[in-house]
């Protein structure tokens, strides 16, 4: 399967002060942020396909999403 076209699990967290930040947990350090939840999904978007561009032209393997998850409500 294509690296850039793989399935990847991102967290969305409203921010106290307003907007959105994003993040990737398969892809350390791949954090994003919006003013709304579409603009932070395009942003984290773009921020996956330049990591894992980066990652590959450096030689380095992307690393896999296991998109396994729990959610609770407490």
């Amino acid at each position: 399967m294509d690296r850039m076209k793989t399935p990847r699990q991102v967290i969305i967290e409203a921010e106290e002060e307003g907007g959105y930040h994003v993040y990737c947990p398969s892809l350390p350090g791949c954090h994003s942020q919006g003013e709304t939840i579409d603009e932070a999904l395009t942003n984290i978007k773009e921020a996956i396909e330049l990591y894992i561009e980066d990652m590959l032209e450096n030689g380095e393997p992307a690393p896999e999403d296991t998109l396994e998850r729990a959610v609770f409500i407490v």
